[in-house]
């Protein structure tokens, strides 16, 4: 299959296992996460239903397997950051450097422009330099560096943060639209049917 082929579409419950498997050796073997205790199938189920109710979470799947997915998750609890989210990716090792990651960030932002989502931000363990380049090719600018600031793998990782404008933000800003309403809108199906052309 093609990669113009390859259908994006919204991760769903049964989408778990799959995902458990792309997620579990960076939980088990890099520092990509500071996740150290590895989820079980039934956690991951639930995140994606919980997740789902705020941000999109997109999946890749090629021939019925999944190799990739993207989601988008709250940046801070309190109110007043309800307009910017962490976007994260992973692919599955047989399916990296095709560019896969970098389509599916571009149809997350996306959808977050549509919720009325003002700013990305991407978490990234140091020195992370596939991670940072695709970041960067996306238009995400450096924000900082917090300094030894997880241990995992016997060490002390640095974590970069880079950020994204989605769109300008208005004062006072549109309400954030939960991704629960905007799944069902003509616009979320139009963006879906143009990412998979």
């Amino acid at each position: 299959m093609s990669l113009t082929q390859a259908p994006m579409r919204l991760a769903r419950s049964e989408d778990a296992e799959a995902i458990h498997a792309i997620y579990a050796p960076v939980v088990q073997h890099s520092a990509i996460t500071f996740e150290t205790a590895l989820p079980g199938t039934a956690t991951m189920r639930e995140r994606i239903q919980a997740k789902l109710q705020h941000y999109p979470w997109l999946v890749w799947e090629e021939a019925g397997t999944v190799l990739a997915y993207a989601y988008a998750s709250r940046f801070r609890e309190r109110a007043a950051y309800d307009w910017i989210a962490e976007t994260s990716v992973y692919v599955h090792a047989d399916a990296r450097r095709r560019g896969i990651a970098r389509r599916l960030y571009a149809a997350l932002l996306e959808a977050m422009t549509l919720q009325s989502l003002n700013q990305a931000v991407g978490v990234i363990t140091l020195p992370g330099e596939g991670s940072v380049a695709m970041h960067e090719a996306i238009g995400f600018v450096p924000a900082g560096v917090w300094r030894s600031a997880g241990y995992k793998l016997g060490r002390w990782w640095d974590v970069g943060v880079w950020q994204k404008e989605l769109q300008p933000p208005g004062t006072p800003p549109a309400p954030a639209v939960p991704f629960a309403e905007l799944r069902d809108t003509p616009a979320w199906a139009a963006l879906l049917d143009r990412v998979n052309a």
